[in-house]
């Protein structure tokens, strides 16, 4: 325990911050948590509203410093291509499924043996000196 009134000061300040900055973070989480959800329901168009939800939460505590900027934008990433790849999911299921063609068995023809070929060891130069 510091004996100095500035670096008592420091602790409490330290613990405080330290909760905040944890509040912050869970709140990202619980955003980001709230956009996978919808992303598993199928819930396309309020997955997109939470989406910018979520972005407003992470540029939030991006520029509070409590994630550095790199981090932030790996996490925006993430989340808008789990979206975009749900969305283009949507897309392929609406397009009418167009009927197979017959599948005809073809029997793969006979591959030409493999040449192998060794090469010989390059002869070391020698430094000119």
């Amino acid at each position: 325990m510091p004996n100095i009134k500035s670096a008592k000061k420091r602790v409490l300040v330290n613990e405080k911050k330290t909760e905040q900055n944890k509040a912050i973070r869970s709140a990202v989480k619980t955003e980001m948590k709230k956009v996978d959800a919808l992303i598993k329901e199928g819930k396309l168009e309020e997955a997109k509203a939470a989406l910018s939800v979520a972005f407003s939460a992470i540029d939030s505590a991006c520029s509070k410093n409590i994630y550095h900027a790199n981090n932030a934008a790996n996490k925006k990433a993430k989340l808008a291509k789990r979206v975009d790849a749900m969305a283009k999911v949507a897309v392929v299921e609406e397009v009418a499924p167009v009927e197979a063609a017959p599948v005809v068995e073809e029997t793969p023809a006979e591959a030409p043996a493999k040449k192998t070929t060794t090469r010989k060891p390059r002869a070391k130069k020698a430094d000119a000196e």
